[in-house]
């Protein structure tokens, strides 16, 4: 699990078909571990001085913008959240629901308000104040609009991630909150009767 809280910006330093290679300061990473790019969860199958390499299925490639990655890309990293560790952002899976189109940067006193237009699958998840993670870094949905959401981004946000370099038209990984999908499926899943206990544990409790 993820909290969409970003520890660095990363370089790719090759992509193409199945394989990525990512250069990171972390010292820690080991092979088989989590590493959200971008927001999408990869596990690490190569490590070679600060550099690590992980490999992406057909359905990373059709679900998020990883495959329009070229060497010397700019990347969000973050390492999972360990057992006991704060959760500084929001419940972040690093399963990506679809990609959002950058619509609009518009300049307030003090942030930059980034309009994204989101697919209509993924719209009526999309709530003013709710939470949603773009690219990775957990952001609250500050306004929407038709098709189309937005996000404020401080200083900070802009200066410790990948996104001070987006621009209209450009691709975002788009995760929504899981816990409205699992609201959303228990309402339109409703069992017929209320779950029992086996007979043999009832009066056990």
């Amino acid at each position: 699990m993820f909290t969409g809280i970003i520890e660095e910006v990363g370089r790719v330093t090759a992509a193409g078909g199945l394989r990525l290679a990512v250069s990171c300061g972390f010292g820690d990473l080991g092979i088989g571990d989590s590493i959200a790019v971008n927001g999408v969860c990869l596990t690490v199958m190569e490590l070679d001085a600060g550099t690590f390499a992980a490999e992406l299925s057909e359905e990373t490639l059709a679900r998020t913008s990883l495959g329009t990655l070229t060497g010397g890309s700019p990347v969000n990293l973050e390492r999972p959240v360990p057992v006991g560790g704060r959760l500084g952002g929001h419940v972040v899976q690093g399963h990506v629901d679809g990609t959002g189109t950058v619509a609009a940067l518009d300049p307030q006193e003090g942030s930059v308000l980034m309009w994204i237009e989101a697919p209509r699958a993924l719209q009526r998840y999309l709530v003013e104040k709710g939470s949603v993670a773009v690219d990775g870094v957990s952001l609250t949905v500050a306004g929407v609009r038709g098709d189309a959401f937005s996000v404020a981004l401080i200083p900070h946000t802009l200066t410790a991630t990948t996104l001070q370099s987006k621009a209209p038209g450009d691709a975002v990984n788009l995760e929504v909150d899981i816990l409205a999908k699992y609201v959303e499926s228990l309402l339109c899943n409703k069992p017929e009767a209320p779950l029992k206990a086996p007979d043999r544990l009832r009066g056990e409790q």
